[in-house]
Parts: structure tokens; C-alpha cells; sequence
């Protein structure tokens, strides 16, 4: 009886995409205006706006490419997921992630995420996020997110089994967003299907109303009727 070979494994804040792509069958669609990214006519509220504007008034009084990660994650980042939260869907920073595929798996830390809770308990990510890392400790965002999604859509399909998981990302750099929707199946194949799509990239210091509405639009999928 032919002994099963070992499952590679792998970190998420240290991947990188040659780790990925022999592991992997990837589809990547180029940068769109994907339904997912259209104005579905959720609304900001006054209070929401109030917000935003304060948000906006601190990064125009300072100069983000010099503000480390941690100060724009915490006057900046982490203020948007917050304000995207809805009844059990809430904002979360730090959180573990871990899938066991056939041939390979990947554990690690993602910086922030959006999804279901239950008793202070993360049970479903919905959306990871990344904040780059710049100068001489930064790297390339993209294999990064994509270990998180794929580790965060496992847990997902671990939990209701369907046969295709929908899982959202972004990456930030200093104030600046781009997202990605993410398809992942064939969880117990060799070699498990990822594919993805990208938005442009969103300045916060313009577009926050709009980075708004797109956290909230993907809060919203996730939705109990």
C-alpha cells in the first residue's frame, strides 16, 4: 500500500504565489465593474457620513505614506469595518485562519476580517483583508489575501458544505483599497479552484463613501432572510 506523500505546508504571511500555483488551479479575472462593485442602493445614514468626514478630515491633516501600519489600521482601516457591522456580522481584528486541503495546507494570521459571530466567537469569515506592509518589510499583497481567502472559504465550506464558496477580500495600502471577489471549489481535490476578481483601487481620502457602501453590499450577501 503506497504511503500518502505529506501535505505541504504553508504560512500565510510568508506565501508566495510560485508556493501557490503549483497547489492550485487559478483564475484570475483582470480589474472591472463587476455587479459585486455596483451601487445596489444601500444607504449611508447621517451618522455614517458624520463619520466618514471625521475619518476623512484625520488623513487630510496627515501625511499617510509616513504614518506607520498600525496608526492607519487604527485611524483608518478598522474605523470602516466597524461602521460596516450588522447584527451578527461583526468587524474583527488578529483572527486565525486554517485550511486542510488534499495536498497542502495553510495556517496564519489575516489583519482584519468581516463575518458572522456567535459568543464573541469568529465562525464565518466573509471578508479578509490585508494591510501591506511597506519599505523594506513589504511585500506583494496578492498571494498573501489569496492564502486568507482560500483558508477562510475551508472554514466557511467546513461549515455548510457547499459545493462553491463565495469569499471576499482587500488588501489596503496606507489609505488605499482594492478588493477582490473570490470563488474557491473542489475542496477535496488535488489541486482546489480559485477564482478571483478585482476592483480598482479606492482612495479613502475620496472614496470613502464608497469603500463604505461595498463592505456594507458584502455584509449584506450574508444576510439571514
Amino acid at each position: 500500500m503506497e504511503t500518502p506523500k505529506p501535505r505541504k505546508l504553508l504560512t500565510i504571511g510568508k506565501v508566495a504565489l510560485n508556493d501557490l500555483i503549483p497547489l492550485i488551479q487559478l483564475e484570475e479575472g483582470g480589474i472591472d465593474a463587476y455587479p459585486w462593485l455596483e451601487d445596489q442602493g444601500i444607504p449611508i445614514t447621517d451618522a455614517e457620513r458624520q463619520q466618514l468626514e471625521i475619518v476623512q478630515l484625520r488623513l487630510a491633516s496627515d501625511p499617510t505614506h509616513l504614518l506607520n501600519e498600525a496608526t492607519i489600521w487604527a485611524r483608518a482601516i478598522y474605523p470602516l469595518l466597524l461602521l460596516a457591522e450588522r447584527n451578527s456580522i461583526r468587524a474583527w481584528a488578529e483572527v486565525a485562519l486554517a485550511g486542510q486541503f488534499s495536498t497542502f495546507e495553510i495556517s496564519g494570521i489575516a489583519d482584519g476580517a468581516l463575518g458572522r459571530s456567535i459568543a464573541g466567537r469568529l465562525i464565518s469569515p466573509y471578508l479578509v483583508v490585508v494591510e501591506t506592509k511597506r519599505g523594506i518589510e513589504g511585500a506583494d499583497p496578492i498571494p498573501q489575501l489569496y492564502g486568507q481567502m482560500l483558508a477562510a472559504a475551508y472554514l466557511n465550506w467546513k461549515s455548510n458544505a457547499q459545493a462553491v464558496q463565495e469569499i471576499f477580500g482587500c488588501y489596503t495600502i496606507a489609505d488605499s483599497w482594492t478588493f477582490l471577489r473570490g470563488e474557491v471549489s473542489q475542496f477535496e481535490a488535488d489541486c482546489p479552484m480559485l477564482k478571483v476578481e478585482y476592483s480598482r483601487e479606492y482612495s479613502e481620502k475620496y472614496d470613502a463613501e464608497i469603500i463604505l457602501k461595498i463592505l456594507k453590499q458584502t455584509v449584506d450577501r450574508y444576510l439571514t432572510p
